[in-house]
């Protein structure tokens, strides 16, 4: 039990930081717009790379140093993309959040863009596969259980994230708000684009 708390609450304060998934969760809460498969992509994606860290994958990483500047070149251009594409959606759409509203963008899409955030964020192999599978040796024949709070920790947090989000509606109902968050998560987009770049 304590190996499960400890990777619990050391997992949860690893993502607890306002990152590129979460704002893209938050967005996705605050729309109603597949939130149960933003929430699950995510945090499977990185229940995947906690357990690869867990078995020892942390070290193919330390070997292949390559395999971190792929993802960070590659989450650059990405988080460079969307962060513009937040700051022309905050200057040319007005949204306008209503129960009818309908979701507006594919599963698919959905989908590919949380496996962009999650899988082209060096950050991520940083603070899952490289921390986490090296405190978990410290626990022994129970790594895999520090592993295992871990992995709980990711799934409360996004699954709380996305449909915790519900109670800002309210707030997000005027189309100034939403100017606002588009404006806020394209700042962080392109923060950390260029934090993976300089």
């Amino acid at each position: 039990m304590s190996a499960i708390l400890t990777g619990f609450s050391l997992g949860l304060s690893l993502i607890l930081a306002i990152g590129a998934q979460n704002a893209f969760v938050l967005k996705q809460g605050l729309k109603k717009e597949h939130v149960f498969v933003s929430c699950f992509i995510c945090a499977l994606s990185d229940a995947i790379l906690i357990s690869a860290g867990v078995f020892g994958f942390g070290a193919l990483v330390t070997t292949y140093p390559q395999i971190e500047t792929l993802a960070r070149y590659g989450g650059a251009i990405f988080l460079l993309f969307y962060g513009l594409s937040s700051f022309y959606s905050a200057c040319t759409v007005k949204h306008e959040l209503t129960e009818s509203q309908e979701n507006t963008s594919s599963i698919l899409t959905t989908i590919l863009t949380c496996l962009a955030f999650t899988w082209l964020n060096p950050h991520v192999y940083l603070d899952t596969v490289v921390l986490l599978g090296s405190i978990s040796t410290q626990y022994g024949e129970l790594q895999y259980w520090f592993g295992f709070g871990a992995v709980i920790a990711s799934f409360t947090f996004f699954f709380s994230l996305g449909y915790g989000a519900r109670f800002l509606r309210p707030i997000f109902a005027q189309a100034k708000s939403w100017q606002v968050l588009e404006v806020i998560i394209g700042v962080i987009m392109l923060s950390l684009a260029l934090s993976l770049v300089i």
